[in-house]
């Protein structure tokens, strides 16, 4: 029920967490192990991962079973981002990469679809299995998903924006439209967020600004385990149907007259 496959890997966690604007690494390692999440995503443009002649935030994570998931933050273009999954795979091993192409870096952060989606197609191609973040259209999604994506991963808002997800009938819509893993990407900002994506029916959570700002990553960490967990039980469960009045818990039937 927790776990979560995606191409040929089980993770334990179905929450997936960044690394990007912790104030160390000692404290993205402790943040993410209170996680729970068996993934992190690093931007190999940004954080040193192949250097070991420097701080490497690998070392970090040496002794643990968390799962480094390099992504492509920082590239225009999908030749820049093919470039440097071909470079981190060289130097490292890389297979499973998270792929985003940023076409508006002045104020949305929001992804060139038409770039990442000729990116997916060489990547996979290629043999790698390419995690994309894209916009929460559901048409896109299906094109990325026949790109051969083994995941998608649809914005709840903007990058870093803490807005939570603001097309609620999108995020299910992308659910309908692909069979590969749903992971909700950008925008969570809290707990409920998280809860949120899960109660819709995504198979996951990505999140990173909401720890890493937080007044105290460890505690948010912690709070994100368990939002994902009890939305995912929520919709397994299936809610409840909405109606427009009351409805009375106990039955009005055979009650005693006084």
């Amino acid at each position: 029920m927790h776990t979560l496959t995606i191409a040929n890997f089980t993770l334990k966690s179905r929450l997936i967490v960044g690394s990007g604007k912790y104030k160390n690494f000692k404290t993205t390692r402790e943040a993410t192990l209170a996680s729970g999440a068996q993934m992190i995503t690093v931007a190999v443009r940004r954080v040193n991962i192949t250097d070991k002649n420097q701080e490497n935030l690998l070392d970090y994570f040496a002794d643990t079973d968390v799962k480094i998931l390099p992504n492509s933050a920082g590239c225009k273009t999908a030749e820049e981002a093919i470039a440097t999954f071909r470079l981190a795979r060289e130097a490292a091993g890389f297979d499973a990469v998270k792929l985003e192409v940023i076409g508006d870096y002045e104020k949305t952060l929001y992804p060139d679809t038409i770039e990442t989606l000729k990116a997916c197609e060489v990547l996979a191609k290629e043999g790698f299995s390419v995690l994309v973040y894209t916009s929460d259209d559901p048409i896109m999604a299906r094109r990325i998903e026949s790109a051969g994506a083994a995941a998608v991963m649809p914005l709840a808002s903007p990058i870093g924006s803490g807005l939570g997800i603001q097309n609620r009938f999108n995020v299910a819509f992308v659910k309908e439209a692909v069979k590969v893993p749903v992971i909700v990407d950008a925008g969570v900002g809290a707990a409920s967020d998280a809860a949120i994506a899960m109660e819709l029916g995504a198979d996951g959570v990505l999140t990173n600004s909401a720890l890493a700002l937080a007044d105290d990553p460890l505690k948010m960490a912690e709070a994100m385990k368990h939002a994902v967990i009890a939305g995912r039980l929520s919709f397994l469960a299936g809610r409840m149907a909405k109606k427009a009045y009351a409805s009375a818990s106990s039955p009005t039937s055979g009650m005693a007259k006084f």
